[in-house]
């Protein structure tokens, strides 16, 4: 995949999702802040946020700044409006919110901005206290002052009247007792103060708490909107993501397996490349879902809760549960994370076992092994299910420990809590919010936590995965392939070439010679293991050889492209294989421009047109996967088909007429060779009546060439080839 492409396809939906989640966590972080607004300001204080009153009588508004020494912040914040100066518009738009001021000379705050409003509070907070403590006439006060408030009267009024020593000194004692006080209980006097004076003035404190929930509810509702619909975009965004991850793992896995020769095949087993490409990469899918879900959004949930309550006195709770929970998931994943790294493995058993149990099954009947079959499977199945529930088990115990350890937290802060509220240093909805706070501190934690368990599993399958794409395949395409000589098309020429498995003690071939031309039919012969399949399987290179030199149509194999090299060559494998899909959709397989007689011409050299016909759907017949609904006659002979209507310029059968009786065999070699008159024909065989009319027939005898030449000619000079001939033929037959 090209670099700009990988940017547009992963990195460009990252960023978003990303950013997509930090606002729903900000969206998240915000709704307690409102819950506290709501039910301390809202229900406990009428509505008042703040103690910063919008409006001030004359008499209050001279107390306050005589108390405050003419604070020049405070009298700069409000304006002054005569009620006999007033016109029709400004007593119907300030009139009907302070009754007072068509009456009486008012105060009102100027539009400040939030900044500014927070100095000039700092500044009037005091000042405003002592002057509504006044006007209350506290009791508790004027008997500390020493003072009778006559009817009619204030505390306040009287205050005012007194000389200016007396005065300060009075103000003076009052706020040095408040400045003694928490700063919370100082805030809350303030805006019960306020309420003193919206009281005072004649607002409406019914409506006025009303519009204040009212509107903090509305701001609750739309910050939640937007946070589910960011939550259903950002789903729709992984969802997305995890399918192109998905589709890049497995394309990427694929295509490299295709690119594997017969040893990486061996290596890794089919079972494996099978759970790598589908279990390893569903898992590694899944913890990128959960890491672009948890990862990114849970750090900015607990971190940022974290800051809201960072000035609250019962933080030590938070730290206490953040110990508890670090140590019961330590203790989780010390037992559960050998067996994470265990299932992968057990899983690759248990596919191998069931592969080889589905494959197996007519030779199982046939031996009736089904017994043991089975407890080969139950072997298995339980080490992996075993494995599988201890894990569950310990996943089982820590949901449950989150729950009970978030439980007895909110238990601790409702008791600690209380009594802050009870010496006033703590408000009720502060306390909620509070918890809301630390459950969501808490729960990041079990996120994250809950990802270090998918963690293990994920590493596991991604080393597994890489070992696929980082494999060095054995057999690659040259820098710069040699083109093939058109004057030798269809020569085939082995020099002394030897062959060794891999980790083998001893070689399979060993100095192999000899040449195949255009128009010959080359065939092998030999017992069982003597290298025959071996030695052609190296022609296309899904082997290459330890020593010597392959040449075809006059290029060493190794210089020449291999794509090129298999698209000269129609190959017919031992075992039959046919693909799921249709009859035609599989002779069409190594060419997909064939024409409709070229088909038919296929289908009557291979000796299937007869079968073909018959069916009621003709060339456009269902075919099962692996062929399983045609015998194996049906299927060898389809193979075969398939091999001619590429039209090759070499044709490679290996064993490919076993299947075949004779009379079947005779008619489609005879029809093979009139069609292939141009061609260079391989065939390995075992049955001499196959080969018996090749042009050259080399026999084989545990790697090493024992004879060459035709029937006649071996039956005089190879003793072993006689040997193979006498055990299948009368003697007048041959």
């Amino acid at each position: 995949m090209k670099k700009n492409n990988i940017i547009l396809t992963f990195v460009i939906p990252i960023i978003a999702i990303v950013a997509l989640l930090a606002a729903q966590a900000l969206c998240d972080l915000e709704l307690p802040s409102y819950t506290s607004d709501i039910i301390n300001n809202g229900i406990q204080q009428g509505g008042i946020d703040r103690g910063l009153p919008e409006v001030l009588t004359e008499e209050m508004y001279d107390a306050i700044v005589k108390i405050s020494d003419s604070n020049p912040a405070i009298m700069a914040s409000y304006d002054f409006y005569v009620s006999e100066n007033l016109n029709q518009q400004e007593i119907d738009t300030l009139g009907s919110k302070y009754p007072l001021l068509t009456s009486e000379n008012l105060y009102i705050l100027k539009d400040l901005t939030e900044e500014e409003k927070d100095i000039v509070e700092e500044q009037i907070k005091i000042p405003l206290i002592i002057t509504t403590m006044l006007y209350s006439n506290n009791e508790n006060l004027a008997d500390s002052l020493n003072i009778e408030v006559p009817e009619g009267m204030t505390l306040l009024d009287i205050v005012l009247k007194m000389d200016n020593n007396t005065f300060d000194s009075i103000t003076s004692s009052i706020a040095t007792s408040l400045n003694n006080l928490d700063s919370s209980i100082i805030d809350q006097y303030a805006t019960s103060s306020v309420s003193t004076i919206y009281n005072a003035i004649g607002m409406d404190m019914e409506d006025y708490q009303m519009n204040y929930i009212i509107e903090k509810g509305l701001m609750m509702l739309a910050i939640a909107g937007i946070g589910m619909i960011i939550a259903i975009i950002v789903g729709f965004l992984v969802a997305k993501l995890a399918a192109k991850i998905g589709y890049f793992l497995r394309s990427k896995v694929v295509k490299k397996i295709m690119s594997f020769s017969s040893s990486e095949f061996k290596e890794f087993g089919a079972s494996s490349l099978i759970t790598r490409s589908t279990n390893d990469i569903e898992q590694i899918k899944l913890f990128c879902v959960m890491l672009l879900r948890i990862v990114v959004f849970a750090p900015i949930m607990g971190i940022g809760a974290f800051i809201k309550v960072s000035n609250n006195p019962l933080n030590w709770i938070i730290g206490l549960a953040l110990v508890i929970i670090l140590v019961l998931i330590g203790i989780l994943f010390g037992f559960a994370m050998p067996k994470f790294k265990s299932m992968q493995k057990l899983i690759d058993k248990m596919n191998l076992v069931s592969r080889e149990i589905i494959t197996g099954m007519p030779v199982i009947r046939t031996f009736g092994t089904e017994k043991y079959e089975e407890e080969r499977f139950d072997k298995a199945n339980i080490k992996l299910t075993k494995t599988n529930l201890f894990v569950n088990r310990l996943m089982g115990i820590m949901m449950p420990s989150m729950m009970l350890v978030m439980n007895i937290i909110s238990i601790l802060i409702v008791w600690y809590g209380a009594k802050q509220i009870d010496i006033g240093t703590l408000q009720v909805g502060t306390l909620l919010a509070f918890i809301t706070y630390t459950m969501q501190i808490i729960m990041s934690f079990l996120m994250i936590s809950l990802v270090s368990v998918m963690l293990p599993r994920a590493l596991v399958s991604l080393k597994r995965i890489r070992e696929i794409l980082k494999k060095e395949v054995s057999i690659t395409e040259p820098e710069s392939p040699v083109p093939f000589k058109e004057e030798e098309k269809g020569v085939i020429e082995f020099k002394d070439v030897s062959f060794k498995y891999p980790d083998a003690d001893e070689a399979m071939l060993k100095n192999i010679s000899f040449k195949a031309t255009p128009g010959s039919t080359t065939a092998f012969i030999g017992s069982t293991g003597s290298g025959k399949s071996t030695l052609i399987n190296l022609i296309p290179r899904f082997f290459d050889a330890t020593s010597g030199e392959i040449y075809v149509d006059g290029v060493n194999i190794k210089d020449a492209s291999v794509i090129e090299l298999r698209n000269r060559i129609g190959y017919v494998p031992q075992k039959g294989m046919l693909f799921s899909g249709t009859i035609k959709s599989n002779l069409m397989l190594g060419n997909d421009n064939l024409t409709e007689s070229e088909m038919l011409d296929a289908a009557r050299v291979s000796q299937s047109i007869e079968f073909i016909e018959a069916k009621k759907d003709k060339f456009d017949s269902a075919i099962s996967q692996g062929g399983s609904n045609v015998s194996g006659g049906q299927k060898q002979r389809l193979s075969i088909a398939r091999a001619i209507a590429k039209n090759p310029e070499i044709y490679i059968f290996d064993d490919s007429f076993s299947a075949l009786d004779f009379k079947t065999d005779a008619a489609l070699r005879k029809a093979l060779f009139k069609h292939a008159k141009d061609a260079t024909v391989l065939i390995v065989a075992q049955r001499i009546s196959t080969i018996m009319n090749a042009d050259n027939i080399i026999v084989l005898n545990e790697g090493e060439v024992v004879g060459t030449g035709t029937h006649k000619e071996l039956l005089k000079t190879c003793k072993i080839y006689k040997e193979i001939a006498l055990s299948q033929l009368k003697e007048e037959e041959l």
